[in-house]
């Protein structure tokens, strides 16, 4: 009787230490509908109030931040860490090759894909287990098909990191469990995610709602964990996450119109309140701002402004007073930029720039600065350079303005 007892004892404190250990993607609250419980129309055009730790909300066209909420602060991410894993996994293999999964990979906790030891699958079919059912098992298996080990991916990892310049964040795990070592911040994660957007068949991965994988030959159909996807209007990706460490977490990609932005959401203290802080900074960003074209507006200000300025400059001992000038940026590359509606009529543009200048004057040469300002907020600047060339006067220039000047003196002198 006292062994029984004993065993009992010893298998119960195993069950409590089980049941205690960090897991991704929790599966044992049951989300309400806050997609109908949330309507667009109810959102407030102030800043909402959230219940996650840290948040962001970044235009992928501008790179700009249209809100945050202790964004760059170093916190745990969870599996939303598998992002950068399936980057490096796109960027170093071929997803058609065939592996066995390992007794390492069978054997990892969390959330899973269900692969046991000796089972056969594709790097294709392990990155819809990462992406879609965020399996840690189908994580490590790819760290091990890719880099021989879980340390020499995370390498990898890391050095990605440093590729894109994630100074605030670091890799210890291709699935998230929780580690001190393992960081990131919400403005980062939403770097990251930006940029494995920009990959296609990561594209397509996070955008499947359900996806049938082939493990020994037999199928098996996995769900995307994103509970946004395919419920609210334009999301399409990209990752949840979940750990006791890192509370619930998740990336959303969503457009409209021409607007593209992501938000990622990390420290939500339940299910429910990481999809209600999710819908709240997705609705507040497309309600209150819309693109303005900057790269028109400068262009037509610089252009008026020359042609009413014609005599503006005195070149002293130049050959000419007339002197183009031009914006020294490539306008293209912030043709579009994110403003708060109410706020786009009040934009103007300031120009500093001396009349009095000096020969000689070489194209490209600075010659003030161009301020756009919305109320009293700096939105972009610009140096002013010269679009042309103007030469020092020589003596023969001296002479032949004299000529000129005085053609009358010359020919009495003459005659």
């Amino acid at each position: 009787m006292k062994k029984f007892l004993y065993k009992f004892f010893i298998l119960f404190i195993l069950m409590i230490q089980f049941c205690t250990v960090s897991f991704c993607d929790e599966e044992e609250e049951e989300v309400v509908d806050v997609l109908a419980e949330i309507e667009a129309s109810t959102i407030s055009q102030t800043v909402p109030d959230l219940n996650s730790r840290s948040c962001v909300v970044l235009d992928r066209t501008s790179k700009s931040i249209l809100y945050g909420k202790n964004e760059k602060k170093q916190v745990k991410m969870a599996s939303t860490t598998k992002i950068m894993t399936a980057i490096v996994v796109l960027e170093n293999s071929s997803l058609d090759k065939m592996v066995e999964v390992s007794k390492k990979s069978a054997g990892t906790g969390g959330s899973r894909l269900g692969l046991k030891t000796g089972d056969k699958i594709t790097l294709r079919d392990l990155m819809y287990g990462l992406l879609l059912c965020s399996g840690n098992d189908a994580a490590v298996c790819l760290a091990e098909s890719i880099a021989g080990s879980v340390p020499e991916f995370c390498n990898l990892m890391n050095q990605k990191a440093q590729e894109l310049q994630l100074t605030n964040s670091h890799f210890e795990s291709p699935h998230g469990l929780d580690s001190d070592q393992h960081y990131t911040t919400a403005y980062e994660l939403a770097l990251l995610s930006d940029y494995a957007l920009k990959n296609s068949t990561f594209l397509k991965m996070v955008g499947t709602k359900h996806y049938t994988v082939m493990i020994n030959g037999y199928p098996k159909t996995l769900s995307n964990t994103n509970e946004l996807l395919g419920n609210l209007n334009g999301v399409y990706g990209i990752k949840t996450g979940f750990t006791n460490g890192a509370n619930r977490c998740l990336v959303t990609a969503c457009k409209r119109g021409n607007m593209d932005i992501i938000c990622v959401v990390l420290g939500a203290d339940t299910k429910s309140f990481r999809t209600k802080d999710s819908i709240k900074l997705l609705e507040y960003s497309f309600q209150n701002y819309e693109y303005f074209n900057l790269k028109d507006f400068v262009t037509t200000f610089m252009s008026d402004w020359q042609t009413k300025n014609s005599d503006f400059f005195l070149v002293e001992k130049g050959i000419s007073n007339h002197l183009e000038v031009q914006v020294d940026s490539n306008l293209d590359e912030m043709c579009f930029i994110p403003l708060k509606k109410d706020l786009i009529p009040t934009i103007k543009a300031e120009l500093s720039i001396s009349p009095s200048l000096q020969a000689p004057i070489q194209q490209g040469d600075f010659l003030g600065t161009l301020r756009i300002f919305s109320q009293d907020t700096n939105i972009a600047e610009f140096n002013i350079i010269s679009n042309t060339s103007i030469r020092k006067n020589m003596i023969l220039d001296y002479l032949l303005d004299f000529f000129k000047a005085y053609p009358s003196q010359l020919e009495n002198s003459l005659f």
